[in-house]
């Protein structure tokens, strides 16, 4: 399901806390009542390999993402007591001590499956019996989303590919100048370099000097 230009569904989910709380956050709400921006990612399973080093990555550029008056969110199906598990194994050991930012728990797959990002496929056998496959746990989902509650980015990936945190900070800027200016960001357009206006003489200008 695309969400990109529409809000981002407005669903509260079980979270854990690095002090071992267990609350519910509703992401839409932590948009539009903090106005800030938010980057939502998700990954597969607590314990596994490929996504305590993306929970790092982001733990590591939370500095840069607050600059940007924004907040990270983190997500899995695992239930949150598996998630305070996690948060008290250490970094050697595979775990994610350290790691400040809340992590949904939704245990329920109910936001999962609103967003359509769970490995799940139903299908009918000879005898026309459901036949399922699939791990049933999200793909590596990222949503960024603005003070509006507006979903502006959306990217999946599969199981085994982690992502580029930097992109994400370079998307941030680029929906920032475009919210700031009123210009639009080119190919590979980053913080400080020249944007232009969304017109046949913008375009002009800008390919006649790069």
């Amino acid at each position: 399901m695309a969400l990109v230009g529409k809000k981002f569904p407005n669903l509260a989910v079980d979270a854990m806390s690095e002090m071992g709380d267990t609350y519910r956050i509703n992401v839409l709400k932590e948009a539009v009542d903090n106005k800030k921006k938010v980057l939502l990612f998700w990954y597969p399973k607590d314990f596994t390999f490929v996504c305590p080093t993306e929970l790092h990555a982001f733990q590591a550029a939370l500095g840069e993402l607050e600059k940007r008056n924004t907040i990270v969110i983190g997500a899995s199906c695992d239930t949150p007591e598996v998630h305070f598990a996690w948060l008290n194994t250490s970094k050697d050991n595979g775990g994610i001590e350290g790691i400040t930012y809340p992590i949904l728990a939704d245990t329920h797959r109910i936001l999962a499956q609103e967003l359509g990002i769970l490995d799940a496929e139903y299908s009918m056998d000879e005898n026309e019996e459901m036949v399922y496959s699939g791990g049933n746990v999200p793909f590596r989902a990222t949503y960024l989303i603005d003070e509006e509650g507006k979903v502006f980015h959306e990217s999946v990936n599969d199981m085994p590919v982690g992502r580029n945190v930097n992109e994400y900070l370079r998307l941030i800027d680029a929906y920032a100048h475009v919210q700031q200016h009123g210009e639009v960001c080119p190919a590979n357009w980053e913080e400080g370099k020249q944007a232009m206006n969304a017109n046949r003489a913008g375009v002009a200008e800008y390919l006649s000097q790069n």
